[in-house]
């Protein structure tokens, strides 16, 4: 996840938007599919944060009305002038942004709304955006990251359990923490004309998430695009009733890279607009990063170095959407060490 700077005019910036052809589609026994109520699910999220760094989740306890409101309250706010959704703009980094994805070039057929999900961190940007709209928007917002934050502990303790990870609670609780740097994304994507050849706009280009875990849903329209093992491209079916789990690269350094923090993007679609909202859990500013001495006791061991989730976090923010950010904290080989000696 990384933030828009500015918001851009649409149509000042269409012919800078990538363009990509479309690419094999998954189909639904390909993703790893978890279901909560089963007793081997921490055992199957375990084996798809390996193999995939991404998985479904069904069977969540996420009222689905719930789930509906919040797209609806969504797509309402998005559906007002611009001028007036400039007025919760730009982002610093929370508010409305649109099209520009960070301070380096990127652009992106979008625009979204991104919320402190932390009510003892409220930004001046959020409470901005609540007093410009309806008490029913700030309360599906809240309704709803109430309950999406229990399926993140619920995964985090079950990631924890299936590693053999002692206290169970040792990932959760970063992100329940009263001072944990949260947020919640809420992306729309317009409809977008087919270019040329078969092209379509990318609505967000590929990138890792920089937190824990994300916690992704969105309305029933394609778009979503994962990474490979391989480096191919394969988009995944939507489904509006679950919820999709991306590891992040905070969980990729504590599992010391047994965990890949999932390379994704978004094309936009060319009949239907895409609305998502995601949780990105995050860790407080002031925690430490770094591979769990549960899973690697010896500190020779690490593939990266300790750092602060603030540190990284603006690290992460500065760099282009498809840099790799965590080459920045692998740690060097030995026999480079010593030549630098």
């Amino acid at each position: 996840m990384v933030v828009l700077s500015q918001p851009v005019a649409l149509d000042n910036h269409a012919s800078a938007i990538p363009t990509y052809k479309p690419v094999p589609v998954l189909t639904s026994q390909s993703i790893p599919v978890v279901d909560l109520t089963d007793p081997e699910a921490k055992t199957l999220i375990v084996k798809a944060c390996e193999e995939f760094g991404f998985f479904k989740v069904v069977n969540h306890g996420v009222p689905p009305d719930l789930m509906t409101r919040l797209e609806q309250e969504a797509v309402r706010f998005f559906a007002l002038p611009q001028s007036f959704k400039n007025q919760a703009g730009p982002p610093e980094p929370y508010g409305y942004g649109s099209k520009r994805i960070g301070p380096n070039g990127d652009v992106g057929w979008i625009e979204y709304i991104l919320l402190n999900a932390n009510p003892q961190l409220l930004s001046p940007k959020t409470t901005a955006i609540y007093r410009q709209t309806p008490q029913i928007f700030r309360e599906a917002v809240e309704e709803y990251m109430k309950e999406v934050k229990e399926v993140t502990f619920k995964v985090l303790e079950m990631v924890a359990e299936g590693l053999g990870i002692e206290p169970r609670d040792t990932l959760s609780k970063m992100v329940r923490d009263e001072k944990s740097d949260s947020c919640l994304r809420l992306n729309h994507y317009p409809t977008a004309e087919e270019e040329a050849e078969k092209m379509v706009k990318v609505g967000f280009g590929e990138h890792t998430d920089p937190q824990i875990i994300s916690v992704l849903r969105s309305n029933n329209t394609a778009g979503l695009q994962i990474c490979m093992k391989d480096g191919s491209w394969v988009a995944v079916p939507p489904d509006h009733s679950s919820f999709f789990i991306n590891v992040g690269d905070a969980l990729q350094v504590m599992t010391n890279g047994r965990f890949k923090s999932v390379k994704h993007r978004v094309l936009a679609d060319t009949r239907r607009s895409r609305v998502s909202m995601i949780y990105f859990g995050g860790p407080p500013l002031s925690q430490k990063i770094a591979p769990l001495p549960f899973l690697v006791p010896k500190q020779e061991d690490w593939l990266y170095k300790e750092f602060t989730w603030s540190q990284y976090k603006s690290s992460a923010y500065k760099s282009k959407l498809g840099d790799y950010r965590l080459g920045l904290f692998e740690k060097q080989p030995l026999l480079t060490q010593r030549s630098n000696v």
